[in-house]
């Protein structure tokens, strides 16, 4: 059993600025193909529609691997009316997106980590590649002198 489907991706490209869980409403083995890992995130999004007058959030382009029904079909988030409004308001004032940092299963639950993100620029992703290798170097010393 696989524990959380993480977009890695996303936390590379975007400065993640608050997080939010909520649901996912899923159909036919799209759970399934979650409890076994087999679902992924890359690319994906979310976005926001208004259905009846009232707003909604999608997730857009998220992959999961199912017989049955299409595997890249727009899926529906559940957040309670608060959050939505808050996300309406961060998304019109700011220059943010929405964007799935992970999917879990929470007593018995599929839930979707969403993050506000504000996308970094070319040498923000370098300065984060430099950081990385930089603490791996650390780590890889620090771990030749413990021996």
């Amino acid at each position: 059993m696989a524990g959380k489907i993480l977009n890695r991706y996303a936390r590379f490209e975007y400065e993640i600025l608050e997080t939010y869980e909520g649901g996912i409403v899923l159909v036919g083995d799209e759970i399934k193909a979650i409890r076994s890992g087999r679902a992924n995130l890359k690319g994906s999004y979310g976005r926001l529609f208004y259905s009846h007058g009232r707003p909604e959030i999608f997730l857009v382009g998220a992959h999961f691997h199912s017989d049955t029904i299409d595997p890249y079909r727009t899926r529906k988030l559940l957040f309670r009316k608060d959050e939505i409004k808050r996300f309406i308001g961060k998304l019109q004032e700011k220059n943010l997106t929405l964007v799935p940092l992970a999917i879990y299963m929470k007593k018995g639950k599929a839930k979707v980590e969403l993050g506000l993100g504000r996308g970094k620029k070319k040498y923000d992703k370098r300065e984060a590649i430099k950081k990385r290798d930089l603490e791996r170097e650390i780590q890889t010393n620090f771990k030749g002198r413990i021996k």
